[in-house]
């Protein structure tokens, strides 16, 4: 995933790693950004995290949720 380690943050108010959203995804099936929340919490503070255009935070995210459910989809899907 974009050489980020598996252990990196991408939500930090809720401490969820990608780790943490690609399992959701490929054991648990999320194939939403809301499935990712409700399965992980990760988006459902301050929701910087979700994608690019909802970071309003002084410091840019280096990654989204949505960038990894891309990915993920991008990767099943060929």
């Amino acid at each position: 995933m974009l050489n980020f380690p598996k252990t990196y943050e991408v939500c930090n108010c809720k401490k969820v790693t990608i780790a943490q959203i690609e399992d959701v995804i490929i054991n648990q099936n999320a194939k939403t950004l809301r499935d990712i929340q409700d399965l992980t919490t990760a988006g459902t503070d301050c929701r910087f995290c979700i994608f690019e255009e909802a970071d309003f935070g002084k410091i840019k995210k280096k990654i989204y949720c949505k960038n990894i459910l891309d990915s993920l989809k991008k990767d099943f899907n060929g």
